[in-house]
């Protein structure tokens, strides 16, 4: 029993170094967790207890906000995961982990729901095009119009063409 407190008191210990640090930020929601994967940590280190299962079961996430209000504005995309506009979601998934087939499946989402505001799109859609992204480049064609008629004779060459 007293090993059990030693692992607990050191769990303790480490997450109150951990929330000390002033590059961590942590939501009160986060910390519970991280002092209960301490505590797993310690005692799996120390062998006195068993090894816990790996997977947390599935937890059920609740959106910042509604799917109709994330995609009210045409200027940013409000993120589902913390209630903030962005004008692209890529960076922010990102940063949480997440790639946005897993950000859809999280709180499912329609698999065209879109990453990225309407207006910010049509704005590199429109600097796309004006610098000509997108065009094909033109083809030389070989069978001109000239060259498949019968009465094309092939390139007139003048009598003075070659005299001064």
């Amino acid at each position: 029993m007293a090993h059990e407190t030693t692992s607990v008191a050191l769990a303790v210990e480490l997450t109150a170094a951990w929330l000390a640090n002033p590059s961590t930020r942590a939501n009160a929601d986060e910390v519970p967790e991280f002092l209960r994967l301490m505590r797993r940590a310690i005692s799996q280190l120390a062998g006195t207890s068993t090894p816990a299962p790996l997977e947390d079961p599935e937890q059920i996430f609740e959106p910042a906000v509604t799917v109709r209000k994330s995609l009210a504005s045409p200027d940013q995309i409000i993120s589902l995961i913390n209630g903030k506009p962005y004008k692209t979601l890529r960076r922010h998934l990102a940063n949480h982990g997440l790639t946005p087939v897993e950000y859809r499946t999280r709180y499912n989402l329609e698999p065209d729901y879109p990453m990225v505001a309407p207006s910010y799109s049509d704005a590199r859609r429109a600097m796309a095009k004006s610098i000509g992204l997108g065009r094909q480049t033109r083809k030389k064609v070989h069978n001109s119009p000239q060259a498949t008629s019968k009465n094309y004779r092939g390139p007139q060459i003048s009598k003075n063409s070659g005299k001064k």
